[in-house]
């Protein structure tokens, strides 16, 4: 089962992401927010609170408890796994 290892703010809401598969991506959260609706994500809107997200159970989460799998986080950031990994 993949995981969230590491995610590191980039700024303008956008997330770099490291999984346990050796992928990485960006996840992009104005792109995600501009297409879904909803009490868990408005508070996105504000770049400080996009700054607070946290990692829990492998996971990308924010306090409001909106939480995002990292199988779904692989596929809206287009994570890649580096050559050297998939030999």
């Amino acid at each position: 089962m993949i995981k969230l290892l590491e995610a590191t703010y980039l700024g303008e809401k956008r997330i770099e992401l490291l999984f346990s598969d050796g992928s990485h991506g960006v996840f992009d959260v104005r792109a995600y927010c501009a297409e879904r609706q909803g009490p868990l994500l408005s508070p996105l809107a504000a770049e400080a609170y996009v700054r607070r997200f946290l990692i829990d159970g492998g996971a990308l989460g924010w306090p409001n408890g909106l939480e995002l799998s990292p199988q779904r986080l692989q596929e809206l950031s287009h994570a890649k796994i580096p050559s050297s990994l998939a030999a």
